[in-house]
């Protein structure tokens, strides 16, 4: 990788054009099938996962680069045998968080967590609303009941958590019972996120959520079995088919090349940064 690349990497995440966290999406796989889920995932479709010795590899080259932060996102990582040593291992590259959906965490899988404790990861989990009946129906029966649960159990153990509602319509009234909510289970207000359905996904097949594309999503260097994409909204599934439109490289053995390739697409459209915050 020549200085110059290097160079040109690390200006674009100082200067705001690049998001500065690195992306992986570990899994296809996942124990729910939340209705508008972006990659239609789901017990029985193909886990599809990242190779774990390829993350780690591609992890410390993003450090190289001027990455500050990885994300992990599936499917549900945890579904991975690997999952917390893997984790444990990228947090020791570059600070972490990783998206589940909250439902695993008990017996023997709770207790093996209590390893990340000792690394700067953050476990980022789904609520969608302050009632099981609301919540439930978007992902699924004793959704609500598992994660309330669990959230407590992982503070405990000394493992930061933070709350993501993804919500179609936001409501004023249930907004502040939620947050309510997630202060009383140790969660507080700048770890939880807010942000709209992207029409992608099972969100498309089902007429849910708002078209949200290049001039609506932050660049965030995305990798995934299938290649880099613009944004972790992007590697997206439709009716079994891989949307393809925010596809930026489709070699990722190495890093470099598709961090210029994405860096390549921002200095050739028009992006001057997200219309705003709904999908971040």
């Amino acid at each position: 990788m020549s200085a110059v690349r290097t160079s040109s990497v690390r200006s674009a995440i100082d200067d705001g054009r690049l998001g500065e966290r690195l992306w992986f999406y570990a899994n296809y796989v996942c124990n729910l099938a939340c209705s508008y889920c972006l990659t239609e995932s789901a017990p029985d479709v193909p886990a599809r996962e990242l190779d774990g010795a390829l993350m780690r590899s591609l992890a410390a080259e993003g450090a190289g680069l001027g990455f500050r932060s990885i994300g992990v996102t599936g499917g549900e990582p945890f579904m991975r045998r690997d999952a917390v040593p893997l984790l444990a291992d990228l947090a020791d590259v570059l600070p972490l968080v990783v998206l589940s959906n909250g439902t695993l965490f008990t017996g023997a899988r709770l207790r093996a967590l209590g390893r990340l404790a000792a690394h700067p990861v953050r476990i980022q989990i789904s609520l969608d609303s302050s009632t099981a009946v609301a919540n439930d129906a978007m992902r699924g029966p004793e959704n609500f009941r598992k994660v309330v649960e669990a959230i407590p159990k992982l503070i405990d153990m000394g493992i930061g958590v933070r709350i993501a509602t993804t919500v179609q319509h936001r409501d004023a009234d249930d907004l502040a019972a939620l947050c309510e909510l997630h202060r009383s289970l140790g969660v507080p207000d700048d770890d939880h996120v807010v942000r709209g359905i992207v029409r992608r996904g099972r969100a498309l097949m089902r007429g849910m959520g708002e078209d949200a594309g290049i001039d609506r999503l932050g660049p965030e260097l995305t990798i995934t079995t299938d290649g880099a994409f613009w944004s972790p909204f992007g590697p997206t599934i439709a009716e079994g088919r891989l949307d393809t439109d925010l596809m930026v490289a489709r070699d990722v053995r190495t890093l470099a090349p598709a961090a210029g390739a994405l860096i390549g697409v921002i200095d050739g459209s028009r992006y001057t940064g997200p219309e705003d915050d709904r999908f971040t």
